[in-house]
C-alpha cells in the first residue's frame, strides 16, 4: 500500500518546508482554543513554525493509520487461510535437527 506522501517524501521537523510563500496548499481549519495554545507553545518550544508542526503532526497520523490498515488488512488474509506449517515440512525440519550439533 503507498504512503500518502509517497510522491513528497517523508517530512520531519526540518522536512522540505518553506517558511515563505510556498507552492503548497494552503488550508484554514478551526480547533479549540486550547489546541491552539498547546500548538503553539509546542511549536515555540521545538523552534519550528506552526505550519511545520501541523504537517508534520498530520503526516504521522496518516502514516500511523496507513500501519493500521496494512495490519488489518493481514488480519483479514491470515483469518481465512491455513497459517500452520505443511506437516511434510515441519517432518523434514524435525529430521534435519536430529543430525545437528548443537
Amino acid at each position: 500500500m503507498a504512503s500518502a506522501w509517497s510522491e513528497l517524501g517523508k517530512p520531519g521537523l526540518a522536512w522540505q518546508y518553506n517558511p515563505g510563500y510556498t507552492a503548497g496548499m494552503k488550508t484554514a481549519i478551526s480547533i479549540p482554543d486550547k489546541v491552539f495554545e498547546a500548538a503553539d507553545r509546542t511549536a515555540k518550544n521545538l523552534g519550528v513554525s506552526r505550519s511545520e508542526l501541523y504537517s508534520t503532526a498530520v503526516y504521522e497520523y496518516i502514516e500511523r493509520h496507513r500501519i493500521e490498515d496494512v495490519t488489518a488488512k493481514l488480519d483479514e488474509i491470515y483469518s481465512s487461510e491455513k497459517s500452520g506449517l505443511d506437516e511434510s515440512l515441519r517432518v523434514m525440519q524435525s529430521l534435519a535437527f536430529e543430525k545437528e550439533d548443537w
